[in-house]
């Protein structure tokens, strides 16, 4: 249907003039009277006969004058045009370009990705070899970061290297990437590039020829990069241009409450169904990888069956327990020191992920998972900081002296009305600041720390209210990251007013029993809702008076004591020296003796230990099978007690549980009951598989599907693994509960209990 637009004064339009609706703001006085087209029939009457109407319009000039032009006004190339080259039969009405001199550009400063111009800014080819996309040499000539295409896959860096230098060419840096036929090289200066690519463009290794292209950017700077140049622009404020700070590639919007609390926009009833969906997501994962598990020739167990019945759920998911304590419920905050986006010495949180080459840190006044006392000590040392001779360590160069503050605090005893859950409930708090003391002189190191203490104890003093203060300890780490091995040298120092060296520990307190919890020793964040986590824990075990407990990872033995008056035994084990001193400590202070602790990787004991428990051997046996290390008289006398219900209650790190500790639990036939805590539910389902997937009537040894297992995802390496664990009884998963323990997070502990399923 052709049409025409013409200017009339404004009365009702007559029957023949048809109003056209798709201006979003159509000019006043403007009506649009419809002309039948020699090419077209007229319209029918019949409503649903009528061909779709079209905008109409002024000029574009005119349009444009009035403020009226539609958003995407031939901001994008007619479809009939892209395909013949030719106009359109609406003709000037249409709304879209015929041609790249009528292609305008978007609002948001883009071009239509099928024109000349668009393509000329950016094409993207898919190398065949690899699959990798990179992004073709460009018009941008700053660009010093290239990719080099069709190298030898059994290149190593060093190789690359040596042939970059054979071949004259100056570079910065150079890697690549195993099991790829691609190189990274990066440069300093323009010209560089101009005579790489001089050189090597085209230059022919092997059956191949190279070719150099631009790097595709990181996901994280492709999102991040244009909110810069547009936020930015012609300002050197929001970057600091600072050799000592470099990978602040962050946008002005991104703020350390975003990157530690990404769900605190979010109600934390919307927040609690969020996390209970997930898990159902979980638990359908789950389900669904159990069912690929299953041998050949194997009938898939009751529990895969009945998923259907529940949604396709592995098990039925009871619910999700609140966390008592919403805002500043964390009793252990680990700050890092760095610079800001303003490139002030700041003690907070990165704003966003090292290996994505972000380093700036922001204070965490913000974070309301952060407790006022935490964020006050962090202001202190940011203060002192600002006076202090020695540098902040440098994550790019891996060089400086201050890395980070951790602020560890203890609880009173005793019922605590829901009012002061809160900092009034504090009682103390153990300060551990992390250095690096490589390369700097003792003496000028301890002149600084006790300038250090002294700040932290006037800082503590002169607050209103005073902070509690009861001890400050000192990490050397020289690693690269701040997550420093347990053997890290540890000292305390003396706080200034008593010259009295504390005890580096603090207290805190569940269910009313007294834990001693050094600066290194784990212990759950959240106090109040542990002590839910740890009741829920003990009642899905089914404990009782004979009862054996193990207590897998048990850290300071937080789950095993607090439910010992339950059982018969406890059998704890942790790899953390410290923290099984922690947890002997504890047991004696409150008074339990039907506890063991043992310090050792539970992957290295947990088969003798249960063996030690659960076989009915002689004595002298039972000394053979266990490590010298592990004996004691509780040990002694509790291997002539007969335990008639053996219960396991694992709370792994976030990586889930060893191989060889999910082949102990799996193939020792006596342990019927299996607890689950996990902070991580993906390497929960990982280890489900492994545990509940039935045995093979011939176990798979030396499988080769497990050559490409760097690249598999956590359940298909489960899946392979259950393929090869011995014949054995598998569990099955009988029921699960989140516990939020992480508000304003993703993330929630997830509680599941495995039985024995008998075939």
């Amino acid at each position: 249907m052709a049409t025409e637009t013409l200017s009339t004064p404004a009365t009702e339009p007559p029957p023949s003039t048809v109003t056209i609706t798709g201006e979003s703001n159509p000019p006043e006085n403007t009506v649009a009277v419809s002309h039948p087209s020699p090419d077209t029939k007229p319209p029918t009457d019949d409503e649903h006969g009528e061909k779709r109407k079209r905008t109409e319009t002024e000029s574009d000039e005119q349009t444009e004058k009035n403020g009226s032009v539609h958003p995407l006004w031939k901001t994008s190339l007619c479809s009939y045009f892209r395909r013949t080259g030719e106009s359109c039969s609406h003709g000037d009405t249409c709304r879209y370009a015929h041609g790249e001199a009528e292609l305008r550009i978007r609002p948001d400063n883009t071009w239509d990705p099928t024109s000349e111009k668009a393509k000329k800014l950016k094409v993207e080819t898919e190398d065949k070899d690899n699959g990798d996309v990179v992004r073709e040499e460009g018009c941008d000539d700053n660009v010093v970061d290239k990719c080099f295409l069709n190298v030898p896959m059994k290149w190593t860096s060093d190789k690359l290297k040596e042939f970059l230098n054979d071949q004259g060419v100056e570079y910065k840096s150079a890697k690549t990437r195993k099991g790829m036929v691609v190189g990274f090289v990066s440069f300093e200066t323009v010209e560089q590039v101009k005579t790489a690519t001089e050189k090597l463009q085209g230059k022919p290794i092997g059956n191949k020829n190279l070719k150099i292209v631009d790097a595709a950017p990181r996901s994280f700077e492709r999102k991040v990069k244009p909110s810069l140049e547009s936020d930015n622009k012609g300002e050197d404020e929001g970057l600091v241009n600072d050799d000592s700070t470099p990978g602040h590639s962050v946008s002005k919007g991104r703020s350390a409450r975003d990157a530690v609390t990404p769900l605190a926009h979010m109600s934390y009833a919307d927040q609690l169904e969020h996390k209970k969906k997930n898990i159902m997501q979980i638990l359908k994962k789950l389900a669904r990888n159990g069912r690929k598990a299953c041998p050949d020739g194997v009938a898939q167990p009751d529990w895969i069956v009945k998923s259907r019945e529940i949604g396709g759920l592995a098990c039925k998911l009871e619910g999700i327990i609140e966390s008592p304590l919403v805002n500043g419920y964390r009793n252990k905050c680990e700050f890092s020191v760095g610079y800001s986006l303003q490139g002030k010495p700041t003690v907070g949180f990165l704003l966003g992920n090292f290996r994505e080459g972000v380093t700036a840190v922001e204070e965490p006044s913000d974070c309301p998972n952060v407790s006022r006392i935490s964020c006050k000590y962090a202001e202190i040392f940011q203060n002192f900081l600002q006076s202090s001779t020695f540098p902040i360590w440098n994550r790019m160069t891996n060089t400086g002296f201050w890395r980070q503050l951790t602020v560890r605090e203890g609880r009173r005893q005793g019922s605590i009305p829901e009012a002061d859950l809160g900092e009034s409930n504090i009682a103390e708090v153990l300060l551990m600041v992390q250095i690096s003391s490589a390369g700097f002189d003792n003496e000028a190191i301890n002149v600084e720390l006790e300038k250090m203490a002294e700040a932290f104890v006037v800082g503590a003093s002169t607050n209103s209210p005073p902070l509690p203060l009861t001890v400050l300890a000192v990490q050397d780490h020289q690693g690269v990251s701040n997550v420093a091995p347990a053997d890290a040298p540890l000292r305390s120092l003396p706080l200034v007013k008593s010259k009295v060296v504390a005890e580096a520990r603090i207290q805190d307190y569940i269910n009313n029993l007294r834990f001693c919890i050094s600066p290194t020793a784990f212990f759950q964040v959240n106090t109040l809702a542990a002590e839910k986590l740890y009741a829920l824990a003990g009642d899905w075990a089914c404990l009782g008076p004979n009862t054996l407990l193990f207590d897998v990872c048990c850290g300071t033995g937080t789950i095993g004591l607090t439910l010992a008056n339950r059982v018969g035994m406890v059998v704890g084990i942790e790899m953390n020296a410290s923290a099984v001193a922690d947890a002997n400590r504890n047991a004696e202070i409150n008074g339990i003796s039907n506890c063991r602790f043992v310090c050792s990787k539970a992957e290295d004991v947990m088969g003798s230990i249960l063996k030690e428990y659960l076989t009915k051997e002689s004595d002298t046996n039972k000394e053979e099978t266990s490590a010298p290390e592990d004996k004691s008289p509780d040990a002694e006398d509790s291997q002539t007690h007969h335990f008639d219900n053996v219960v396991a209650i694992v709370d792994p790190p976030r990586v889930g549980l060893h191989p060889t500790v999910i082949k102990a639990l799996r193939t020792h036939s006596g342990l019927k009951r299996l607890v689950y805590i996990s902070c991580n539910p993906e390497s929960l389902m990982a280890n489900a598989i492994e545990l509940c997937a039935p045995s093979a009537d011939k176990t798979e040894k030396g499988n080769n599907q497990n050559r490409g297992w760097r690249n598999m995802s956590s359940a298909s390496l489960a899946r392979q693994r259950a393929k090869s664990m011995p014949v054995s009884d598998p569990f099955q998963p009988i029921k699960a509960m989140a516990v939020d323990l992480f508000p304003h997070t993703p993330h929630c502990e997830l509680v599941m209990l495995l039985e024995r399923y008998v075939c």
